[in-house]
C-alpha cells in the first residue's frame, strides 16, 4: 500500500493547480486566501463564502475542550451604570438601546479577561493581547461586547484568522512556539505592522487585568428610533486604578515566582473591596465611507484619531463580586459578537462579520448546543424559542400558556408569535458587485509610524529590544521584510531594528524559540545536579 505522501504526488491536479496549491476540504483549488467575498470591497460579507465557512468552522473545532484562543482567563461580576448622556447629548439622538438612556440606570454584567494565544495554564505575563469581554444582562436580553485591551488588530479579513493563530501557536511538530513562524506570517501581512508595534512595546504586557484598557476593536453601529445609524467604536478606560504596563525584564521577574499574578490581583482586589472601575466611552462617525480620511473607518487595524472623533463617556462599569465557582462561571462563560440588543447593530467591518459567525459557532461546539441555558450565559429575562433537543438540554424554552405540541411558527394552534417591531428598522443600501478584493484605503504603515513616534524614548527602546530578540531567530529574508515594513512606518524605526539585528548577529538555523530559550535548555543541562537512582 502506498504511503499517503506518495499518493499525493500521483493524484491529478485541478484547473490552475500546482503540486503546492492550497485547496479546501472538498478539493477545490483556493485562488484567494486573503479576502472574503463582499458586496464591494468594503463589505458586507455574504453567506455563500464557502471557503471561509469551511475554514473557520474547522478552526473553531480544533481543541477539546479548551478554548482555541483566550483559553487562560479570569472573571468577575458587577454592574454598568449609565450616565444618561453621550458626551453632553441625549443617547436617544443616536441609539434606542435602553441601557444607555436613563442616568443612574444599572445593568448587571459579567466580565472575562484573558490572554489570547497561551493555553489554559499558561503564564499571565505573556507578550500577547488581552481579551476584554463584557456580558450585559439587559432588560432586552444579553449584549456581549467582545474585545481586547489593544484598540486594533493584526488583520482586517476574517479569512486570514485561522492562519494567523496557527502561526502564533506552537509548531505542530515540535509543540514549541517559534517567533519565526509568527514573523513569517506577519511579514506577508503588512496590515499587521501597527499591531506588532503595540504588542512588542510595553503595551504588549499589561501589569494586570485591572490596570489595562479595553476596546470593542471592531466598528459597530448605533440605531435610533427613526432607523438612522451612526458608526461606533467602544473603549473601556480604567478610572481610579489607572493604566500600567510591564517591560520584558519586569515580566520575566514576575513570571519566575507567579504565573497567576493577574488572576490573583483581580480576585484579591475585589475580595478586599477595592472594586475596579472602567468608564465606557464611544467614538462616533457618520455612517458613510469618509473619503476625506486616509484609511477606511471599518478597518480594524486602524485607530480613529481622537482629535477628530473624541471619546464620549456614556457610563461606568464596576466589578464588585468574585465568581463562586471558576468553572461554572469563568470557564463556561460564552460570548459572541453577534449578541446585540435593539438599538445596536453591525457595521460592514469584514472581521466583525467573520467573528459573528465564528464566536457563537465555537461556543455551540465547545460548551454544547444548549450553552445559553447555563446560568452564566442565560439572559435575565424571559426566553421562549422553538429550539429543542441537543446535548445537555435543561428545559424547553416555552412561554406560559404555549401549546407544548406546537414547536414551530407560524401556527394557529397556540404556538409562539412574532414580536412587534418598535422603532424603524435600519436599512443600509448596497449597490455594488460581489467581489473578493481588499479594501481600497489600506495605508498599512502610516498609523504604525504615528504610534512609534508617540512612544516615549524608553518605550521605543523596549520595542526595539523586544523585536530584535524575537527577530534574531528568523531567517534573513523574514528579517529584511520586517525591516522594510518598519522603515515604511518610520525611517528611524526601521534603522534601529536593522542595527539591532546586525549587532545581535545571526542565529543557527537549528533554533527553537529564542536565544534565551535555547540558552535555558543548555543551562538546565549544565546546572542540573546529579542524583543516584532510588
Amino acid at each position: 500500500m502506498k504511503k499517503k505522501d506518495e499518493e499525493h504526488h500521483t493524484e491529478p491536479l485541478g484547473t490552475g493547480e500546482s503540486g503546492e496549491s492550497l485547496t479546501n476540504r472538498q478539493g477545490h483549488p483556493v485562488t484567494d486566501n486573503q479576502n472574503v467575498r463582499t458586496v464591494g470591497n468594503r463589505g458586507p460579507t455574504t453567506l455563500e463564502n464557502y471557503d471561509f465557512l469551511e475554514k473557520i468552522s474547522h478552526f473553531d473545532r480544533e481543541r477539546i475542550p479548551e478554548r482555541v484562543v483566550h483559553a487562560r482567563g479570569a472573571g468577575a461580576h458587577g454592574y454598568f451604570e449609565a450616565y444618561g448622556k453621550v458626551g453632553d447629548e441625549s443617547p436617544a439622538l443616536y441609539t434606542r438601546a435602553k441601557l444607555f438612556q436613563e442616568k443612574g440606570k444599572r445593568t448587571p454584567v459579567f466580565v472575562r479577561f484573558s490572554t489570547v494565544v497561551g493555553a489554559r495554564e499558561s503564564t499571565e505575563t505573556a507578550r500577547d493581547p488581552r481579551g476584554f469581554a463584557v456580558k450585559f444582562y439587559t432588560e432586552d436580553g444579553n449584549w456581549d461586547l467582545v474585545g481586547n485591551n489593544l484598540k486594533i488588530f493584526f488583520i482586517r479579513d476574517p479569512l486570514k484568522f485561522p492562519d494567523m493563530i496557527h502561526a502564533f501557536k506552537p509548531d505542530p511538530v515540535t509543540n514549541i512556539q517559534d517567533p519565526e513562524r509568527m514573523f513569517d506570517f506577519v511579514s506577508q501581512s503588512p496590515e499587521a505592522t501597527h499591531m506588532i508595534t503595540f504588542v512588542f512595546s510595553p503595551w504588549g504586557i499589561p501589569a494586570n487585568y485591572r490596570q489595562m484598557q479595553g476596546s470593542g476593536v471592531n466598528t459597530y453601529k448605533w440605531v435610533n428610533e427613526k432607523g438612522e445609524a451612526v458608526l461606533i467604536k467602544y473603549h473601556w478606560e480604567p478610572l481610579k486604578q489607572g493604566i500600567k504596563n510591564l517591560t520584558q525584564k519586569e515580566a520575566e521577574h514576575i513570571q519566575a515566582t507567579n504565573t497567576n499574578h493577574a488572576t490573583q490581583d483581580l480576585f484579591e482586589a475585589i475580595e478586599n473591596g477595592d472594586y475596579p472601575e472602567w468608564e465606557l466611552c464611544v467614538q462616533m462617525m457618520s455612517d458613510e465611507e469618509h473619503p476625506e480620511l486616509d484609511f477606511d473607518p471599518l478597518d480594524p487595524t486602524k485607530l480613529w484619531p481622537a482629535e477628530q472623533f473624541p471619546f464620549l463617556p456614556v457610563g461606568k462599569m464596576v466589578l464588585n463580586k468574585n465568581p463562586e465557582n471558576y468553572f461554572n462561571e469563568v470557564e463556561q462563560a460564552a460570548f459572541g459578537t453577534g449578541v446585540l440588543v435593539d438599538g445596536l447593530d453591525f457595521s460592514d467591518d469584514k472581521l466583525l462579520q467573520g467573528r459573528t459567525f465564528s464566536y457563537s459557532d465555537t461556543q455551540r461546539y465547545r460548551v454544547g448546543s444548549n450553552y445559553l441555558q447555563l446560568p452564566i450565559n442565560s439572559p435575565e429575562k424571559r426566553v421562549a424559542t422553538n429550539q429543542q433537543g441537543g446535548q445537555m438540554e435543561y428545559h424547553v424554552d416555552t412561554a406560559p400558556g404555549q401549546n407544548p405540541h406546537t414547536n414551530y411558527e407560524p401556527s394557529s394552534l397556540g404556538g409562539l408569535k412574532e414580536a412587534e417591531q418598535i422603532g424603524d428598522v435600519h436599512k443600509p443600501h448596497y449597490d455594488d458587485k460581489l467581489v473578493r478584493e481588499p479594501i481600497d484605503r489600506q495605508n498599512n504603515f502610516g498609523q504604525a509610524g504615528d504610534t512609534y513616534r508617540s512612544f516615549e524614548p524608553w518605550e521605543q527602546e523596549e520595542l526595539i529590544s523586544n523585536l530584535v530578540e524575537a527577530l534574531s531567530v528568523c531567517q534573513p529574508h523574514i528579517q529584511e521584510k520586517m525591516i522594510e515594513h518598519f522603515t515604511k512606518a518610520d525611517e528611524d524605526y526601521g534603522r534601529r531594528v536593522a542595527e539591532g539585528l546586525k549587532a545581535a548577529g545571526t542565529m543557527s538555523k537549528e533554533h527553537t524559540s529564542s536565544k534565551q530559550a535555547d540558552e535555558a535548555v543548555d543551562e538546565a543541562q549544565k546546572l542540573g545536579h546529579k542524583a543516584d537512582r532510588y
